[in-house]
This record gives C-alpha cells, sequence and structure tokens, in this order.
C-alpha cells in the first residue's frame, strides 16, 4: 500500500469493521479525509504517496482549514473542529497502521466551538405531538398507530431516531426495559413507560405486515421499514399543524425526556445512563437549559419582574 488514496480506503475499512463505526460516521470522515487528499493532491499537483503524507506541514494543514473555512460553502467552526478532528484521526491511524507518524498534525488547533445548549420542547408541546399523531386523518389508522408509537418513543425513553428504527419484531411486545445500542456501539438498557408499552402494542395490533423476528419493527406504508426521513417529515407536518416553531424535531423529543426527568429530579447521572451518554459534560448541558426554563418561568410570575 503506497498511495494516500489506498490508505484512506484501508482506514475506512477499519472503522466500519473493527471499530464499528455507525455508516454515518464513516461517510463522514470519508467526505472530510477526502477533501483533504484532495487539496493537497491539488496543491502538489497529483497523486500522494503515504511518504508524502508524512511530510506534511502544519502550515499545509492550517492552509486546508482557512480554505474549508472561505470558499462557497464555508464550515462553521463546529464542522471545521469536526474536519480537524477526522485529518488527526486519520494521520493516527496512518502512524499505527501504515509506519507514517507525523508530528505536524498535534501542533494545530481547531476553532474554538461553544457547546451549543440543547433545545427541547415543552410538555405541553411533547404530547400535542403525540396526539396529533395519534388522529391524523391524513394517515391511515395502522400509521396513525405506528407514528403514535415512534414519537411516544422517542420522548417516554429518550431514544435517538436511529435507535428506535433500529428495534425488530422480536423486540416486540416490549418488557420493562429495552436493550438499546447507540453511539459507539455502547448498549444501555432503557425502562419502557406503560403509555409506551401500550402505544407499540396498538401499532402491533394494526400492522397490517408479517414480520420476521429480525425484520424492522416499524414499517413505511408500502411495507419497507420506516426511515428518519419518514419521522423528520412526520414532525415537519405535524409542528406546523400545531403552529410549533422549527425546534420541534424527533431529536428535540429526546431533549425534552432529558430536560423534563431532570426538572422532575432525576439525577444527572441517571439521566446520562438513560441517554447513553459516554461523557457527563454531554449531559450536564442539560443544567443549563432547566436554569433558564426556571429563570424564565419566575420573570413571568413574579409581580416585581
Amino acid at each position: 500500500m503506497s498511495g494516500a488514496r489506498e490508505a484512506l480506503k484501508r482506514w475506512l475499512g477499519f472503522l466500519a469493521e473493527e471499530r464499528r463505526a455507525s455508516p454515518r460516521t464513516v461517510e463522514a470522515y470519508a467526505g472530510a479525509v477526502g477533501r483533504y487528499l484532495g487539496f493537497l493532491e491539488q496543491h502538489q499537483g497529483g497523486a500522494l504517496s503515504l511518504a508524502d503524507l508524512g511530510k506534511v506541514t502544519a502550515a499545509d494543514i492550517r492552509a486546508f482549514l482557512a480554505y474549508r473555512r472561505g470558499g462557497d460553502h464555508p464550515l462553521s467552526p463546529r464542522s471545521l473542529s469536526q474536519a480537524l478532528s477526522a485529518v488527526r484521526t486519520f494521520h493516527h491511524y496512518l502512524d499505527r497502521r501504515c509506519d507514517t507518524p507525523n508530528a505536524a498534525i498535534s501542533l494545530v488547533r481547531g476553532p474554538k466551538v461553544r457547546p451549543g445548549a440543547p433545545r427541547p420542547i415543552s410538555e405541553d408541546q411533547a404530547f400535542g405531538l403525540i396526539e396529533e399523531a395519534a388522529e391524523d386523518p391524513d394517515r391511515a389508522p395502522w400509521e396513525a398507530s405506528r407514528d403514535e408509537a415512534v414519537l411516544t418513543l422517542l420522548y417516554g425513553c429518550g431514544l435517538r431516531i436511529s435507535e428506535a428504527l433500529s428495534l425488530t419484531r422480536g423486540e416486540a411486545p416490549f418488557g420493562d426495559s429495552l436493550r438499546i445500542t447507540g453511539k459507539g456501539g455502547k448498549t444501555r438498557l432503557a425502562p419502557v413507560l406503560p403509555a409506551v408499552r401500550q402505544a407499540v402494542n396498538a401499532y402491533l395490533a394494526d400492522l397490517p405486515f408479517m414480520l420476521g423476528p429480525k425484520d424492522a419493527l416499524f414499517r413505511a406504508p408500502r411495507g419497507g421499514p420506516l426511515t428518519p426521513r419518514h419521522v423528520q417529515a412526520l414532525v415537519q407536518r405535524l409542528r406546523g399543524r400545531l403552529g410549533l416553531s422549527e425546534r420541534a424535531t424527533p431529536h428535540a423529543l429526546r431533549h425534552s425526556f432529558a430536560t423534563h426527568l431532570l426538572g422532575a429530579g432525576a439525577d444527572l447521572r441517571s439521566i446520562q445512563e438513560l441517554l447513553g451518554h459516554a461523557s457527563l459534560s454531554t449531559t450536564q448541558r442539560y443544567t443549563a437549559v432547566d436554569a433558564a426554563g426556571l429563570l424564565s418561568a419566575y420573570a413571568k410570575a413574579h409581580p416585581h419582574a
């Protein structure tokens, strides 16, 4: 293996097969490092060898970041930081697996990124979305049952869309908990509320398709697996009917799950486990959200506010 492009191909295979990275992660890394190699090839005037990658300087990498910061489609600081992270991970692989070290990558700092606070919706808005889905006149009854079940899962268990849609027919009807495989292949137990169990059971009773135990539980109108795009389009349509803002998304239901638990007195460690966060610092962002909500309620209700 002597070429940079061949190294990229091997690295992506390593991520997918050995590191068990999600297809979305592999795709994002392929795009970021592919553009990085393309930038270097353009400046060198041809294909790159492994030896060339070992000679890349900190100035070269900074020039690449400056290039990605400008142009017709400039990256935000967060996206730029993610691109640099992908390049670092690629060079780490070259060092460990291809005997091609490059110390320059450690000299480059990415842009400062302020962590964005989660954007939850209120309890009334969450319930409104679920109820609107259940009574949707534009859907067949089984589809309305399905939509209600999916949204109830997102809000009732705090699942990501991908986690909810990866559930199989063999896992339903649900017991008291679900074993969920989240980001990075990490597994966790998600307690199942009676309302979640009832919504999924109602969907199963209405489901017009015969499914095998390993088939995806939630199905599209023609019988194929339901996709994230289906759920996103559903919530977009429902929020339009209810007059909700654009922040009412499927993922906002997961954020609301965490924020409402925190507001009810749940501790951060428990919420971290329920969400499947690897770091407590990720979960701690919800304390800022909850404090903001408390101050907002105070400002509206106090006579002297």
